[in-house]
């Protein structure tokens, strides 16, 4: 059987280090979010992303705006924000309302403050030569859990599934940058196994497919992203886990693996950015 990449410790561990960091450094990080509506899920994430921070000696504030405000109103909030000095790091916790303009509000996050790694201007920088740019979260998460598990990437032929702004291409950015071979296949990629079955390291964040077991080679390693709900209300991953955890040397459970990460990506980023910022 595969070896677990455990993301629920390694986590822990990152969020206890950040906090003794915090405490000795002196710096004083500060994490707002602005949420818009009253989505659960979205209510749930920021919570969540409030008790992490919170660990890790980061102060934070919410900030409630109805689901009916307008794209400029939300510009003006996020303006007040990076010009405040207490506020290190702002996230605007997506999705938004369909009438909103999210990339609008997105670009309105100053760079110096763009925890979540999404503006235009900071994607920018990843896909250019420099290294002055934040790592979107669940990348940097995913980075750190492979490290942790001392998986090198140079050389290695990785296989990524799904090509969204969040996850998919940052991470192929990313890990060709480190001098791994990368392929996207996404949602019409034909025989989507000829490309897995050659694969060192394959990552799937679609939430919809279901890789087996078969389509996996043997010894590789299977980082799953995907989320997906069960007629029962349970969560699984894009992996159906027990065919695949009989061939690959080490996969991600979900939950426990990337999702515990993509937090300490953030609260990672929220740091780096205190430290930018004094």
């Amino acid at each position: 059987m595969a070896i677990l990449m455990n993301g629920v410790a390694l986590r822990n561990r990152i969020l206890n280090e950040l906090r003794t960091y915090v405490e000795d450094s002196g710096i004083k990080p500060k994490l707002v979010a602005v949420l818009v509506g009253d989505d659960s899920a979205s209510k749930l994430y920021v919570h969540n992303k409030e008790k992490y921070a919170a660990i890790a000696g980061i102060a934070t504030e919410i900030i409630y705006m109805p689901a009916n405000v307008d794209t400029d109103t939300i510009i003006k909030q996020i303006q007040k924000l990076n010009a405040d000095t207490d506020v290190t790091a702002v996230l605007v916790q997506l999705p938004l309302p369909k009438h909103i303009d999210t990339r609008a509000v997105i670009n309105a996050v100053d760079i110096s403050k763009d925890v979540d790694g999404f503006t235009d201007e900071n994607i920018g920088r990843l896909f250019g030569s420099g290294t002055d740019f934040i790592m979107p979260c669940t990348p940097r998460g995913i980075l750190a859990l492979l490290n942790e598990y001392k998986i090198d990437i140079a050389g290695k032929n990785v296989v990524i599934i799904g090509r969204s702004n969040i996850v998919g291409k940052p991470l192929a950015q990313i890990l060709m940058s480190q001098n791994a071979t990368v392929t996207i296949c996404h949602s019409h990629t034909k025989n989507i196994s000829e490309f897995t079955k050659n694969a060192d390291i394959v990552i799937s964040a679609t939430g919809k497919i279901k890789i087996t077991g078969d389509m996996l080679k043997s010894g590789s390693v299977f980082i799953d992203v995907g989320m997906q709900y069960d007629s029962n209300g349970k969560l699984h991953g894009d992996a159906d886990f027990d065919s695949c955890a009989s061939v690959v040397g080490y996969i991600t459970p979900t939950p426990g693996g990337t999702g515990p990460m993509t937090i300490a990506g953030l609260m990672m980023n929220t740091i780096d950015l205190a430290n930018n910022n004094q």
